[in-house]
C-alpha cells in the first residue's frame, strides 16, 4: 500500500464547500438504522423513568460520531458482518452514561439544545440511568464474545472515569499545564474515540497494525474534537452548541484558551484568570472580558492550530489505507471537527 498524505487546510485556504458529517452519514446510514435498532431496543426497561430519562438524551439529537466512526472503520476493513452493530451500539451507551454523570457534576443547564436531563429528572435519577446504560452496555460487549473487544471497550472505560476524576481534580487549578490538560482529554474524549475505531479492526479479524491505525486515527481525532471544543466554548453560541456559552468559564475548567491567555497575560490579566477560575469573577461581563483576552493573545487561533495538527495526525495514520468513499468520508469528519462551530 501507498501512504497519500491528505494535509488540512489552514484559515483562507478552505475548501469550497465547508467540511459536513454528510458523507460518513451517507456512508453508514443502513448500518446505522440497525445500530439505532439496538439502541432503541437495549435502553428498554421495566421500569418506566429509564426510558424516559434514557431517551430524553439518546432521541434529543446529537452528532452520533463514535458509532458512525465504528461503522465507517468497518466499512474501510471491507468488514461484511453484522457485529460491529452491537459494539456500535455498547459505543453509543457509553458516551451516553458519561454525558448523563458529566451533567450531574457539572450541574449543567442545557444538553444538545434542551434541558439537561439531571435538571428534569433530578441528580439521583441521572446517576442511576447513567449506570443502567454502562451495565446495557457490557452485556452488548460480552454478547459478541470477543475478550479482545471486551478488554478494548472496558478499558476505555476505565480510562474516562480516570480521565473525568483527573479533570475534577484540576478544576480551579489556574496553574494546570498544558501537558496535563492533553492528558486530561485523552482520556475523557480521545480514548472513546480510539476505542470506537479499533474494534472494528477486531471484528475484521486484521491485524495489529491495522488496528494501531485506526486507534491512533481515533484517539487523534478524539484530542482534536475536544481541542475545538473547548474553543467555541468562548466564542460560538447556545443555539449552534446546544449548551450554554461560557460553561467551561463558570464552571473554573482549565482548558487550553485559558492556559495559554494565562501563560501570556500581563501581572494583571493573571490576577483575572485567577479571580474567575475560582469563582469569583463569572458574571456576563467577566465572560466577555475573557473572551477578550483569549482573542488579544490569539489563544483561540492557538488552540485550533493545534487541534489542526492533531486532525493532520489523525488523517495521517489511515494513509495507508486503499482509498475510496470510506477513507475520504473519515477524513472529511476530521475536517469537520476542526471546521465545526458546535
Amino acid at each position: 500500500m501507498t501512504a497519500t498524505i491528505h494535509p488540512i487546510g489552514r484559515p483562507g485556504s478552505a475548501p469550497a464547500a465547508a467540511p459536513s458529517l454528510d458523507p460518513i452519514m451517507a456512508l453508514v446510514a443502513h448500518d446505522m438504522n440497525s445500530v439505532n435498532s439496538v439502541i432503541l431496543d437495549r435502553m428498554q426497561s421495566k421500569i418506566p423513568l429509564i426510558p424516559e430519562l434514557a431517551g430524553h438524551l439518546i432521541a434529543g439529537g446529537g452528532k452520533r460520531m463514535r458509532p458512525m466512526l465504528t461503522l465507517a472503520c468497518a466499512r474501510l476493513l471491507d468488514y461484511p458482518g453484522t457485529r460491529h452493530y452491537k459494539l456500535a451500539a455498547a459505543v453509543e451507551f457509553i458516551h451516553t452514561a458519561t454525558l448523563l454523570h458529566d451533567d450531574v457534576v457539572d450541574g449543567s443547564d442545557m444538553r444538545r439544545g434542551k434541558k439537561a436531563a439531571n435538571l428534569v429528572f433530578g441528580n439521583p435519577a441521572t446517576v442511576l440511568v447513567g449506570d443502567f446504560l454502562f451495565s446495557r452496555s457490557f452485556e452488548l460487549m460480552v454478547e459478541d464474545g470477543s475478550l479482545k473487544v471486551l478488554k478494548i471497550l472496558s478499558g476505555a472505560s476505565a480510562i474516562i472515569a480516570e480521565g473525568e476524576v483527573d479533570q475534577l481534580t484540576a478544576q480551579r487549578q489556574i496553574e494546570t499545564s498544558e501537558e496535563r490538560y492533553l492528558a486530561i482529554i485523552g482520556a475523557k474524549t480521545a480514548a472513546l474515540f480510539a476505542a470506537a475505531c479499533r474494534i472494528s479492526a477486531v471484528v475484521a479479524e486484521r491485524n495489529e497494525a491495522d488496528e494501531l491505525a485506526l486507534d491512533a486515527y481515533g484517539r487523534n481525532l478524539g484530542i482534536a474534537f475536544q481541542l475545538v471544543d473547548d474553543a467555541i466554548d468562548y466564542v460560538s453560541d447556545a443555539a449552534k452548541m446546544g449548551k450554554d456559552v461560557g460553561d467551561d468559564f463558570r464552571d473554573g475548567k482549565v482548558t487550553l484558551p485559558v492556559i495559554l491567555a494565562y501563560a501570556h497575560g500581563s501581572p494583571e490579566e493573571r490576577k483575572f484568570w485567577e479571580a474567575a477560575i475560582i469563582g469569583h469573577r463569572t458574571s456576563d461581563e467577566d465572560l466577555a472580558h475573557a473572551t477578550d483576552l483569549l482573542r488579544q493573545h490569539s489563544a483561540i487561533d492557538l488552540t485550533l492550530d493545534r487541534a489542526r495538527h492533531f486532525g493532520q495526525r489523525a488523517i495521517d495514520a489511515i494513509a495507508g489505507f486503499p482509498n475510496g468513499k470510506a477513507k475520504a468520508a473519515l477524513i472529511e469528519t476530521v475536517e469537520f471537527a476542526i471546521a465545526r462551530g458546535y
